[in-house]
């Protein structure tokens, strides 16, 4: 099913792409460098990135400032079209997940010493060529360099710094970047704007005097910090957004729809009702489908693909007078609640899926062997009929924030769902969720739970973070950040066609995904990882060598939300890494059961994944493991362990755990 999905994906992107692509001779598209560029890098107007110069001071925001693109700075794509940046300029700061971008032709990243995604502790060595400094706290941070293994012309090929865990809600970074190398170990001199900022103070009428001005507090806490100024290449300063304007869209629509339901259950219409005799299925007994009825904030009546949020003159999300949202959902039974109520859970689906996969056999067996109701909605913004607009927003960024904004609306739609769930007048009332004798198929008495694999991993700890009645979740094959996922992942491969179409410079496309992420942060858990687990609890599931979701986000995800990872992890030597899992602590045998929030690594034997920003693509990579874990009945047990108590439990024995190979 997913290859039908993908080959079709590939077959609208080649067709998009073709329209979008430009002349053979023509240049690449975008804003050249001038005013409102960062004098410090004149190669490419937006670098350094991120960066508070194209920020202002705003005491209205909890951070001070406010992000302040004009449409002169953002990269046009091919069509040649400006992009809108109101989207952007609600920010107060840059994603907290934010890789940082520079250019320095001729950089050799092994010559310079910079740390490797296999040996992240190298990053806060005292003499580290590579500096990230939290200037709120003056900590240093942990991060790994890579320089864009996809660039096509060496002198565009990105510098990327990855933050190994994210930056924290509304503090303030200084990068410093020294003694850099070329392949030969000569230092790469800085350019000759840098070095006069760096320098002395430049005279009052000196054009770079207001760069130099805006920089020193900079330049000065690096100094304080043991970086000083002199054998810098380039050293640039940003602000992370703050934690309400990371999140405060999504709970400010929660809470003003709940506020509006108040001590009622949701409406809903149950629409069919499939009883199956053993012989059809062994597992569930009964299908439900139906529909829920939520307030909607999009734009657009019914909230169609390529919505918007609905917003008022102050930019806050509004519901349109009249304005809602029919949440069709599907729910699975297992023949077990016959015998005893099951306990309702919450489905998340897929990439750009269904609430049809709540029906996939590792739900149904998950279903049966452990006695939970599994109900599933569309995942509107990230779901099949989205595709369209994704697609669209690659093509052109002023059309992206659909995608987050109506993901938005969808997890509103899951927890209305859910509310229904586990209500006393809710979904369990109506014959549908009773046995012929009326007694009750649900077990409300312990809340809700959440499971979702993949997409609804990736979005599920957000939906997680802003649920009033799920107190654990499972996230299954996961990470968060689709600004570090995307050139990592064999399933973007369809949509690198149409983002080739819009940027084909190599350079600008890591620019865009950056910007796209700063808005995609809204709908997705890299936003919210920072506090998902201050009145939550999460098990991570990975499979190792993943060729969808990269291992190497799912890590960031664990050491930001402060998840324990189980030990023993991988066996001897399957790991590249100098220290394995650096910076995630384990959970060992004296630690179980254990109370809290943790990741369990499973290994089907796949090769280990590229070390650089490229998929795992090719025969050299073997299996695709990223369906293993949830077909595997020791991880089910451990998932439905977890989410009953609490509890996380080593089903694996002495060793590491391992999975079987499906196909």
């Amino acid at each position: 099913m997913r290859q039908r999905l993908l080959n079709g994906l590939l077959a609208a992107a080649l067709g998009a792409a073709a329209l979008l692509a430009p002349p053979a001779h023509a240049a690449p598209a975008g804003p050249a460098p001038g005013e409102g560029c960062d004098p410090l890098a004149p190669a490419e107007c937006l670098l350094p990135f991120p960066n508070d110069w194209y920020t202002r001071p705003d005491p209205g925001t909890d951070t001070g400032r406010r992000v302040a693109f004009d449409t002169a700075v953002l990269p046009r794509p091919a069509t040649g079209l400006p992009v809108d940046p109101a989207a952007w300029n609600r920010s107060d700061g840059f994603s907290p997940g934010s890789a940082l971008i520079a250019q320095v032709p001729g950089l050799d990243l092994a010559a310079t010493g910079a740390a490797p995604l296999t040996d992240i502790g190298r990053s806060l060595d005292q003499d580290a060529p590579v500096v990230l400094l939290d200037t709120t706290t003056g900590e240093r941070w942990p991060y790994w360099a890579e320089l864009d293994a996809n660039a096509t012309d060496p002198a565009r090929q990105a510098l990327l710094i990855h933050p190994a865990r994210n930056f924290h809600d509304g503090h303030h970074y200084a990068v410093a970047l020294r003694r850099l190398k070329d392949a030969t170990g000569r230092t790469i001199p800085a350019a000759a704007p840098f070095a006069a900022v760096a320098g002395g103070r430049l005279p009052v009428h000196d054009p770079l005097r207001a760069r130099q001005d805006r920089l020193r507090p900079s330049l000065t806490a690096l100094r304080r910090a043991g970086v000083a100024a002199e054998g810098l290449n380039l050293a640039w300063d940003f602000t992370v957004a703050s934690t309400r304007s990371l999140s405060g869209d999504l709970f400010t629509i929660r809470d003003d729809a709940f506020r509006r339901l108040g001590d009622r259950s949701p409406g809903f219409t149950v629409t069919g009702v499939t009883d199956l005799t053993p012989a059809q299925d062994a597992r569930i007994a009964r299908e439900v489908t139906g529909r829920i009825t939520v307030p909607s904030y999009l734009n657009l009546p019914g909230g169609p693909p390529a919505s918007v949020l609905n917003r008022g003159r102050d930019g806050t999300p509004r519901a349109l007078p009249g304005n809602t949202q029919t949440a069709e959902f599907r729910c699975e039974i297992p023949r077990a609640a016959f015998r005893t109520p099951s306990r309702p859970s919450l489905y998340g689906h897929g990439l750009l899926g269904s609430r049809s996969e709540v029906g996939a056999g590792n739900v149904k067996d998950m279903a049966a062997e452990h006695d939970f109701t599994f109900c599933a909605t569309d995942w509107i913004g990230m779901a099949q009929e989205d595709i369209p607009a994704v697609l669209g927003g690659l093509a052109d960024p002023s059309l992206f924030p659909a995608v987050p904004e109506r993901s938005e609306q969808g997890m509103l739609n899951a927890l209305f769902l859910g509310r229904a769930l586990i209500h006393g007048k809710g979904l369990g009332t109506d014959p549908a969720f009773r046995t012929a004798g009326g007694r009750p198929l649900l077990d409300t008495r312990h809340g809700l739970a959440y499971d979702g694999n993949s997409q609804g991993g990736i979005l599920g700890g957000a939906l997680v973070a802003a649920s009033p009645d799920i107190r654990r979740g499972v996230l299954g094959v996961t990470a968060m950040n689709y600004g570090l996922l995307l050139n990592r992942s064999a399933d973007f491969a369809p949509f690198q066609q149409v983002l080739d179409g819009s940027y084909p410079d190599k350079l600008r496309q890591q620019l865009v995904l950056q910007l796209f992420q700063m808005v995609w942060d809204r709908g997705e858990t890299n936003a919210y990882a920072n506090h998902l687990t201050d009145h939550h609890q999460v098990l991570l599931h990975i499979a190792y060598g993943d060729h969808q979701v990269a291992n190497a986000a799912a890590e960031v995800e664990a050491r930001t939300i402060g998840a324990r990872v189980l030990s023993p992890t991988l066996a001897a030597g399957r790991s590249p890494d100098t220290v394995p899992y650096w910076g995630i602590r384990r959970i060992g045998a004296r630690q179980l059961p254990y109370r809290g929030s943790a990741m369990t690594v499973w290994d089907s034997g796949t090769p280990t994944p590229p070390l650089t920003n490229t998929p795992p693509v090719g025969p050299e990579y073997g299996h695709d493991p990223h369906e293993d874990p949830r077909n595997s009945p020791a991880a089910r047990q451990q998932k439905a362990t977890f989410l009953t108590t609490g509890r996380v439990i080593n089903v694996c024995g002495t060793d590491p755990c391992t999975a079987t190979p499906t196909s």
